[in-house]
């Protein structure tokens, strides 16, 4: 299966299979998902903000995600995780304040004072750089449906094949260009997969 040269070119081909849409917000997921969502923006000629996410680890080893929360949203757990790991929601309640407090952070690095745009009936396209547990996407799309969209579409160019079928019960629609048998991790399906700063999502979004 061909890799992806870059985010911009996994975008590009991104943008082909959702110009269907209708007017739509595209909130990218930081900091990669931004990247991938300048060139579909741009193609559908409609608004680009992000959304923050924040992955909740397991307190041991803060790698391994236990659930997640977007802004504006509540904590989503994976709770048979949690059970296998013999933790409950409470049990890290710690973590998920600190992420809390790191969300809000970038949330005002990336938009100040500003809110997020109008969801309410609006069609919404969530896109990140690719789906391995997806946790964060599954988060960032229960905050999206709290704002009463008209549609809601989660985009990206890469994922493993039980978590898209899993996210395809949160969104409307999941649109991925490819699914492969072998998927270990996001950055193995680009051949440039550079990991992105705040100052990089800055530029990116045109504010710096």
């Amino acid at each position: 299966m061909d890799l992806f040269a870059d985010r911009v070119e996994a975008g590009e081909l991104l943008a082909e299979r959702l110009l269907d849409a209708h007017d739509p917000v595209i909130l990218a997921l930081p900091r990669g998902g931004v990247e991938v969502a300048v060139p579909i923006a741009r193609r559908l000629d409609t608004v680009l903000d992000v959304l923050v996410t924040r992955k909740i680890g397991y307190p041991p080893a803060p790698e391994l995600g236990v659930g997640a929360i977007a802004e504006g949203g509540e904590p989503v757990f994976d709770m048979g995780l949690l059970h296998r790991l013999g933790l409950t929601p409470e049990s890290v309640a710690e973590v998920v304040e600190q992420e809390r407090r790191e969300l809000a952070r970038r949330v005002r690095v990336y938009r100040g004072d500003r809110p997020l745009p109008a969801l309410d009936g609006r069609e919404v396209i969530v896109v990140d750089d690719g789906l391995a547990t997806g946790g964060t996407a599954r988060a960032a799309l229960r905050a999206v449906a709290t704002a009463k969209p008209a549609k809601v579409t989660l985009a990206v160019p890469v994922g493993a094949r039980e978590t898209v079928r899993s996210l395809q019960e949160e969104a409307d629609e999941v649109v991925v260009l490819r699914t492969p048998v072998d998927f270990r991790a996001v950055g193995q399906w680009y051949v440039h997969f550079d990991q992105l700063t705040d100052a990089d999502v800055l530029h990116l979004l045109g504010k710096e």
